[in-house]
Order: C-alpha cells, then sequence, then structure tokens
C-alpha cells in the first residue's frame, strides 16, 4: 500500500505537468496572438507564462527527486534550489508587472486583444486558481513551500488573466485605459512579499 507521502507526490507530479503543459500553449498562443494583434498585453502575457513554466519545470523535477526516492540531503538541496527559482521567477512577474504598468500609463495604452487571446486569458482564469489551490495544498501536505510559492505563480497568472479581460470590457464602456495599470500595480506587493519568502526559505532564513 503507498503512503501519504508518495500519494500526494504523484498528485504533485501529475498537477505540474498539467502546468507546464498549460503555460506552452499559453505562451505560444499569447506571443502569437499578441503580436498578430499588436497587443503589448498579449506579449506581455506570453512573456509572463514562460517565467511560469521555468518556474514549474524546476517544481516538477524536485517533485521527481523525493518520488524516485531520493535521500533526505537530495530532496532537501532539490528543495531549496527551487525555491531560489520559484522566487526569483515571482520577483521577475514584479518586474514585469511595474515595467507593464508603467508603458501602459506613460503611453495611455490600454488592453488590446485578438479572439484567441482573449479565449486563452478566460481558460486561464479559470484554470490557474484550480491550479493554484491544488499546488498550495499538496505544497503543504508534503512540507514543499517551494511548492506553495510556486502555487502563488499560478495564482498572479490567473489574476492577469482576469484584469486583462476586466480592463478590455471596462476600458471599451468606459474608457478606462489605465484600468490594467493600476491593477496589476495592486498586486505588486503580493508578488514580491511571495518572492521574498520563498528566496529566505531557499537561505535556510526561518518564517517570521
Amino acid at each position: 500500500m503507498l503512503s501519504t507521502q508518495v500519494v500526494n507526490l504523484r498528485k504533485g507530479v501529475t498537477i505540474e505537468i498539467l502546468s507546464i503543459l498549460w503555460m506552452i500553449v499559453e505562451a505560444a498562443v499569447a506571443t502569437s496572438s499578441g503580436l498578430q494583434a499588436h497587443s503589448l498585453a498579449l506579449v506581455a502575457f506570453g512573456a509572463d507564462s514562460i517565467i511560469e513554466l521555468i518556474a514549474g519545470v524546476i517544481l516538477l523535477w524536485r517533485l521527481l527527486v523525493e518520488m524516485n526516492g531520493g535521500s533526505l540531503s537530495q530532496v532537501k538541496r532539490a528543495e531549496r534550489t527551487s525555491s531560489w527559482v520559484v522566487g526569483v521567477a515571482l520577483l521577475l512577474l514584479a518586474v514585469y508587472i511595474v515595467t507593464s504598468a508603467a508603458h501602459g500609463l506613460l503611453t495611455h495604452s490600454s488592453a488590446d486583444a485578438s479572439l484567441s487571446g482573449l479565449a486563452l486569458a478566460v481558460a486561464s482564469g479559470l484554470l490557474m486558481p484550480i491550479l493554484a489551490r491544488a499546488k498550495k495544498r499538496i505544497g503543504s501536505e508534503i512540507g514543499s513551500k517551494a511548492l506553495k510559492a510556486d502555487g502563488s505563480c499560478s495564482i498572479v497568472c490567473a489574476y492577469m488573466a482576469w484584469t486583462l479581460l476586466v480592463g478590455l470590457v471596462l476600458t471599451t464602456l468606459f474608457g478606462w485605459w489605465w484600468l490594467n495599470a493600476v491593477a496589476g500595480l495592486a498586486l505588486v506587493y503580493f508578488v514580491v512579499k511571495e518572492g521574498i519568502e520563498a528566496i529566505q526559505e531557499a537561505r535556510g532564513v526561518p518564517d517570521t
């Protein structure tokens, strides 16, 4: 009979594989749609997906190390490495949000998307919260703060998808071109906080 830890590890591997596959689709569709529609918002969304894809790959590796019987020291080393990568990924996401918001505010540019881009944003907005909850739950069960931090990456993805959609609707209806930028900036504190906590975990700094 499989132990609870092994069952949870397998669930984590499955979740990360699904996340990686979706990030590949998201990055490809968002980037191509953004270039065709001349939409900076969608191209930036694709860049965000690539950052999350890197974090997902390193988390998959960390889970496989433990699932395949890695020693305690190997698992701890994989956890620290994963925490570093996810922490840096979150900080890069914060830089992306600030840069994108600053560009939007300075150029008075608004949300812009093709039909394929809008469909992608809807799908991401629905799927990523599910993946985020699963990552955080499984991360808690197996004792992986790196996996929980990766769940925060998924939350960011969902948030940006919905702000893209809401921003497009409200800009069309009321001319609120600044909404996407302001909504993105409201997320920066959360993203930076999660990123710093992940890096502190990698460095062995205890939670305060």
